[in-house]
């Protein structure tokens, strides 16, 4: 079976960096889809912005784009995020054979001995890790000792439906949910509307405005 891919995240907003990775992941890895799941309450962060805001700006972010699609059951499951416990809850309804790759960032690899069960997530999916120029994972003796046992070529995905590791060459993309929500924060301006513009769709940048998200004043043009 064609794997599909899963995508985490807090979305606090969705932007450009989030959606070409989805992209690259489905494209440079034969994915069927890649599912897009926006966390209850990250365990790992502080407050982040209302569930139904950050589902409803990942549906404009992903509308029209082939693959893309939205899964709401971290959300729906409430409470602190753990995604071995998601991980679970796929497994069960996709079945035992179904291939998933979880898609995750450098920087999250570098720290997921610091995640829930850990070293239970390669049994229940194989793990997509994107790198930016080809930089390998800075990793700490377990972390590498677990890279190196399950690291295969990305054609590994669809022989099993979990236990590689591959690497996810990602295109280079210059956004930061922090950056923007700063920018959001501060008087419109040319400067800090064109780079707004550069890293978040026009369809969710018109959604924060309308909704007053992130001190903008509720109603403002986009």
């Amino acid at each position: 079976m064609q794997p599909i891919g899963l995508l985490g995240g807090s979305f606090d907003p969705i932007h450009v960096g989030h959606l070409q990775l989805a992209r690259d992941a489905r494209d440079r890895l034969s994915l069927a889809e890649v599912r897009l799941l926006p966390a209850a309450q990250p365990w790992q962060k502080g407050e982040i912005t209302d569930a139904a805001h950050r589902a409803r700006m990942v549906t404009l972010a992903i509308a029209g784009d082939h693959g893309l699609v939205l899964d709401l059951r971290e959300i729906e499951r409430g409470g602190p995020t753990y995604t071995v416990d998601t991980l679970r809850s796929l497994r069960a309804h996709l079945g035992p054979t179904q291939p998933l790759v979880l898609v995750i960032g450098t920087d999250q690899m570098e720290r997921l001995d610091t995640w829930r069960e850990w070293p239970a997530l390669i049994s229940l999916a194989h793990i997509a890790v994107a790198q930016r120029n080809a930089q390998a994972p800075n990793l700490n003796p377990a972390l590498r000792a677990f890279w190196q046992t399950h690291h295969r070529p990305a054609a590994a995905l669809a022989a099993a439906p979990a236990g590689a590791i591959v690497d996810l060459p990602m295109t280079p993309v210059d956004a930061s949910g922090t950056e923007i929500r700063a920018l959001l924060r501060q008087p419109a301006s040319p400067r800090r509307d064109t780079r707004l513009a550069r890293c978040v769709p026009a369809a969710v940048l018109l959604y924060i405005q309308r909704a007053g998200l992130y001190g903008e004043p509720p109603g403002s043009p986009a």
